[in-house]
């Protein structure tokens, strides 16, 4: 495997010095997209927040400000992203608010029905067996609860293409092909805003 190569294939699961490197850019490379995700999400302040491939831990510092009472939980398939993510809250931690756990999507450590906001930014790319994933969403999810997709591509501009062919295992999908594997996966009803100009995408899937 080539440099850059190597490079890229942290994306989907950082590992040693190079994954370190990766994590501590995604936190800031990834901050605009994410509040443009969060901008869809209303909250109510005490809300339970499952936050999928979680990397270093941004995300969740964020959450942790917009809840007053809320509890947050990050998962990541990855050691060193689940070791960044825990430097990164480790008040919250601390101060039992938070907690962060190394995981699989395809199988969720957690109960049916624990949370009411299940969120993934630019992540969902490297989800094997994807229905199967979104099945686990909707499991965790509480009656009335929302899953949140956030990517920075909308799959229709083209432009995602090279990445496709630069990163192992990558794979990108449109709003409508999101929201027919969410209606498969259970989901009651699908929310879709996608942004062409700036090439990004949110969807939004609700539990009945």
């Amino acid at each position: 495997m080539g440099l850059l190569r190597k490079f890229f294939a942290n994306f989907e699961k950082p590992q040693g010095t190079m994954g370190r490197v990766v994590v501590a850019m995604m936190n800031k490379g990834h901050a605009g997209i994410a509040s443009w995700g969060l901008s869809h999400l209303k909250l109510r302040g005490d809300e339970a927040v499952l936050d999928c491939g979680c990397g270093g831990g941004a995300n969740i510092a964020v959450f942790l400000g917009m809840l007053s009472e809320g509890q947050v939980t990050g998962l990541d398939y990855s050691p060193v992203s689940v070791e960044k993510a825990r430097a990164v809250n480790s008040a919250a931690i601390a101060a039992g608010r938070c907690e962060i756990v190394q995981g699989n999507v395809q199988e969720l450590p957690f109960d049916d029905g624990q949370f009411d906001v299940v969120t993934a930014f630019e992540t969902v790319y490297f989800w094997p067996e994807i229905a199967r994933c979104f099945t686990e969403m909707h499991r965790v999810l509480k009656s009335g609860g929302v899953f949140m997709i956030t990517n920075e591509t909308s799959g229709k501009t083209g432009a995602h293409e090279k990445w496709v062919k630069l990163v192992d295992g990558m794979s990108v999908y449109t709003g409508e092909e999101f929201e027919s594997l969410l209606i498969g996966a259970g989901f009651a009803r699908v929310e879709i805003d996608e942004d062409l100009k700036e090439d990004r995408l949110n969807v939004r899937a609700y539990k009945a």
